[in-house]
């Protein structure tokens, strides 16, 4: 599941990178920043990434999650400061309910 998020995540910074001027370097954009001092992106461009990854993840695994929640705008380490970060949120976030109804 985390390689198939990674890559969903990965595909909307390459649709990202297509519209931008200044492009982010994805070499190793496993540890890429994307939102805070070191961040690739401001707070509307990360709100439009964040809605692109919902959808992705909504139509290719059918996992339906707000990104911009008050939970995950609220923790204490931010799952926008990487993209690791980001995809440890989506794993606790999907993965809580399926282990509370086992």
């Amino acid at each position: 599941m985390r390689e198939q998020i990674f890559t969903l995540i990965h595909q909307a910074l390459v649709e990202v990178n297509a519209t931008r001027k200044e492009k982010i370097d994805l070499q190793d954009s496993q540890s890429l920043a994307l939102y805070g001092t070191a961040g690739v992106f401001d707070s509307m461009q990360l709100v439009s990434f964040l809605a692109a990854v919902e959808e992705g993840l909504d139509d290719e695994l059918g996992i339906e999650i707000s990104l911009t929640s008050e939970k995950a705008v609220s923790q204490a380490v931010s799952p926008f400061s990487s993209v690791t970060c980001l995809i440890d949120f989506i794993l606790a976030e999907t993965q809580g309910p399926l282990l509370a109804s086992a």
